[in-house]
């Protein structure tokens, strides 16, 4: 069986983190490891997480270097034939997210598979606010600003192997520089399935606050520019993409 590893970063979040990890220990699939990394919480979610113990893999607290830096500790950690993320304030849309990842990967040519998510009220998982719909993958999205919803993007450990995991230089927006490093290889294989598998929570760092969405442009504008992808063109088209996300059902 396929075996898949879930990271997931957390620092506190004890409001939040039972319900992400309920959600992944509700899985139909069993194949499943779970990795938690703590940044070193002070707020009672080491206490939450204990009571999770049994049934996590591996867990860590200790402090780190921000989001990327944990996450990238769960990678080195992680023993799955495939590795994804289930942040601390996300869920699994429901009970058979890993069983379609996992006959995804059933095809041995897929390095990676995505799907779409549902931007959710903090307070309410079940209130839509957005609707990231993806779809399938040609390299000209790129050059549009195409990415695919992180928190759904599963990919074999041996991408980050040879292709190495997120760069920490970037605070804000090293997903987006490990998704034009993988898709811009002409080796990278990928999946889309068409299908919500994660509900995400509003209120994610990259838009908390005027500072981080301008702090976020700009390393946008760099990943882009280091990857060879495109420029300020990409950028607005990346970031006009995401008005059409407010209308979806």
């Amino acid at each position: 069986m396929l075996k898949i590893s879930v990271v997931t970063a957390v620092f506190n979040k004890h409001d939040t983190v039972a319900g992400a990890l309920d959600s992944l220990f509700s899985q139909t699939y069993s194949g499943v490891e779970s990795v938690v990394i703590d940044g070193g919480s002070s707020d009672g979610t080491l206490a939450v997480l204990e009571k999770y113990r049994d049934r996590v893999a591996v867990l860590v607290s200790e402090p780190d270097g921000g989001i990327y830096d944990a996450l990238n500790k769960g990678i080195a950690r992680s023993s799955g034939d495939v590795i994804g993320f289930l942040h601390a304030d996300d869920v699994l849309a429901d009970a058979q997210v890993l069983q379609r990842i996992a006959i995804a990967f059933e095809d041995p040519q897929v390095d990676a598979v995505y799907a779409d998510l549902k931007y959710v009220k903090h307070d309410d998982v079940n209130r839509q606010v957005r609707y990231w719909r993806s779809r399938e993958f040609t390299p000209a999205l790129l050059r549009r600003g195409w990415m695919p919803p992180h928190p759904t993007f599963y990919v074999r450990r041996a991408v980050y192997e040879q292709m190495g995991g997120f760069d920490t230089r970037y605070r804000i927006a090293a997903d987006y520089d490990s998704i034009l490093r993988f898709f811009g290889s002409k080796n990278f294989f990928s999946c889309y399935i068409p299908h919500v598998l994660v509900l995400m929570r509003t209120g994610g760092a990259s838009n908390r606050s005027l500072r981080n969405i301008i702090l976020k442009s700009r390393e946008d504008y760099s990943a882009l520019r280091r990857n060879r992808v495109g420029g300020l063109l990409t950028l607005v088209s990346k970031n006009l993409s995401k008005l059409g996300q407010f209308f979806l059902r």
